[in-house]
């Protein structure tokens, strides 16, 4: 019996409980810079030194600026920047947005917020 399947033994790592992660958004700049919009439904950059992987989940709770409410975001982990990327990225996370009701509105809000500022060719985080 390998390690992994001996009963009483740790579960992988991927079904371990989610990260929780907060972020706060103070200004519509630092939200362009990490908001995704080639996610279908929407993600954010997460600048983070822990290692995940692809589809690891992640729980967010997303504060947007001008914005006192907490937005609760059961992601996934799309997108990683690894540690040393080139052109001086930072270290970090793409968290997907899940496809529910709640999120799209949240993605909404979002892209009203940023106004047609989410289709300028500035650099972000991200591309």
């Amino acid at each position: 019996m390998s390690e992994a399947t001996r009963p009483g033994a740790l579960a992988p790592a991927s079904s371990a409980r989610p990260s929780v992660i907060q972020l706060v958004f103070r200004d519509k700049t630092a939200l362009y810079a990490a908001y995704i919009p080639i996610m279908s439904e929407g993600g954010l950059f997460v600048p983070t030194t822990r290692e995940y992987r692809l589809g690891d989940d992640i729980y967010l709770l997303l504060t947007l600026p001008d914005d006192p409410q907490r937005y609760p975001v059961a992601g996934k982990v799309g997108w990683i920047t690894p540690a040393n990327a080139s052109g001086g990225r930072t270290q970090g996370v793409g968290v997907r947005f899940p496809a529910d009701e709640k999120t799209r509105a949240l993605k909404l809000k979002i892209e009203e917020i940023l106004g047609t500022t989410v289709s300028s060719s500035k650099p972000t985080q991200t591309l």
